[in-house]
Order: structure tokens, then C-alpha cells, then sequence
């Protein structure tokens, strides 16, 4: 169950976090919302993207923040470039601080990230996209994708639990895994360029999405997200998924889309303790 905490620093500070991840005693994390930072204009208030066109000092100070709440340091963080593949990268010691303070230096071209490494702190971004937090607790091994339309049709979520299979000997039925605030299938509405390859991808595509009107359709990234996991063996008992919508809380969190793309990231974060 995803739970909304309060900063101890800073009062006006929130964020989640996933009660079934937090009772293994295993790991820190969170997913940020946007309350809480220094930033202004469009990015009110706790913007965490480096890439977005803010003051790149309010971003820094905000990073800061969330990760004091949970006892990480900020500039040692580490973050992929995000550019909707499905790319993968192990992460070890020699990548800590990769694109902590500048969005230039983060590991190229990835939407992945995995480590069995203690004290390595995994970021992703977003502002509708699915975060998709994992955590295997037999094999302590924790991973972060980055799951857009682009990436969720690419079966990232499935892919990376199959790289910790490859890598670190993974059960997929050990593994819990959560799926944070994103654009939900009440606000996603899309055309035949997303729909096209989605037929292509899954089976069942026709369960994952409703018609709106002529050649529009509402797609449910939560659930094609979830399909692709229970494909591979992980199991729907042990999938948490937030069912909170960006678009519809931009009060809370960023929405790319209903911001009309000038807007902040919220952030996903894990380290193995």
C-alpha cells in the first residue's frame, strides 16, 4: 500500500512510500510529489529534473531535500539519461554520482537501472510516466525503470526483472514491485501511433484499453505494466500499484500532459541498506 508521509525537515515536504517495501527493513525509498522544494513559476515547487529549463540551484536544492528525508546524499545519487528505451544498466560502485548535479553526466541513454551494491541510491524522473520500483528481498537486489508508452510497450518493467534473473539469479516470485503516480487510464487517451504497436506487442491489448471515439482510445499503462510482469512469473499479490493519477492531482504531483509539457519530475528513489 503506497503511504503519504510528511518531511521531519521541512514540513511542507511529501512523499510516498510503499508500506510492503519498507516493512523488509531492506531498502530506503520513496516517490516524490512536487510539495516541498524552492522552485517557482511552472515548477512550484519540489522539481527534482535537471533537464526541465529550471534554475538548475533550485533543482539541486530540492534533491537536497528529498534526499535528506531519507538519509542519502545527494550529490552521491545515480540516474540514467531516460530517453523512452529499454536499455539497462548495472549499476556498481564506480557509477555513484552519476547525473547527481548535472543532467549531462548521467549514464547515457538508459531507462534502467539495477544494483546489489548497500548504499547505492537509484533515481528515476517522470511527470506522467510509470515509475516501476523492484526490489528482490532473497537475493537483495533492487532496480528503478522508467516506463512511458514508449518504454511500457517496449516491455521494460519485464525486461528488467529478466536482467536481475540473468545477473543475480532472481525468482521472479520473490520479487515485490511497486508501480507509482502516472497518468492513469482515466486521462491517457491516445491515437493509432501508440495503439499500433501495442496490438503488435500484447495479446490482450484489447483488455488494456477503451474507445473514446473515432480512431481514440484510453490506454491503462498501470495494467499493461502489470501484464508484462505477471507474464514473466511475478506475482499480482506481490504488485503494488499506486492507482494515483498525475493528470488528475496537479495539485500534488506533475502531470507532462496536462501541464502541456512545461512542468517539473517528480522522482523515484531506492538504495539498499
Amino acid at each position: 500500500m503506497f503511504k503519504l508521509l510528511k518531511g521531519r525537515n521541512y514540513s511542507n515536504l511529501k512523499y510516498y512510500i510503499i508500506e510492503e517495501f519498507a516493512e523488509t527493513g531492506l531498502v530506503k525509498h520513496c516517490f516524490s510529489t512536487r510539495l516541498g522544494g524552492v522552485s517557482n513559476q511552472d515548477f512550484i515547487s519540489l522539481n527534482l529534473g535537471l533537464h526541465t529549463g529550471d534554475d538548475k540551484n533550485n533543482v539541486l536544492e530540492n534533491r537536497k531535500r528529498i534526499c535528506n528525508e531519507l538519509g542519502v546524499d545527494y550529490e552521491q545519487i545515480v540516474a540514467g539519461e531516460q530517453v523512452h528505451s529499454d536499455a539497462i544498466k548495472i549499476v556498481n560502485r564506480d557509477d555513484i554520482g552519476k547525473g547527481a548535479l548535472d543532467y549531462n553526466d548521467s549514464i547515457s541513454a538508459t531507462d534502467a537501472l539495477i544494483t546489489n551494491q548497500p548504499g547505492v541510491t537509484l533515481t528515476s524522473y517522470y511527470a506522467d510516466c510509470v515509475p516501476i520500483i523492484i526490489l528482490d528481498p532473497k537475493q537483495q537486489v533492487v532496480a528503478l525503470a522508467h516506463g512511458g508508452w514508449k518504454g511500457t510497450i517496449k516491455k521494460i518493467g519485464q525486461q528488467t526483472v529478466m536482467k536481475m534473473q540473468e545477473v543475480f539469479d532472481s525468482d521472479p516470485v520473490d520479487i515485490l514491485v511497486g508501480i507509482g503516480p502516472s497518468i492513469g487510464p482515466c486521462c491517457y487517451e491516445v491515437d493509432e501511433y501508440v495503439i499500433n504497436p501495442l496490438r503488435e506487442t500484447f495479446d490482450d491489448w484489447q483488455e488494456l484499453i477503451e474507445e473514446v471515439g473515432d480512431d481514440r482510445w484510453k490506454l491503462n499503462l498501470w495494467e499493461t505494466n502489470c501484464l508484462q510482469l505477471q507474464e514473466i512469473g511475478v506475482l499480482r499479490k506481490n504488485i503494488v500499484v499506486s492507482e494515483i493519477c498525475t493528470s488528475c492531482n496537479t495539485d500534488l504531483l506533475y502531470s507532462y500532459r496536462a501541464e502541456d509539457g512545461t512542468t517539473g519530475r517528480m522522482a523515484s528513489l531506492i538504495e539498499l541498506r
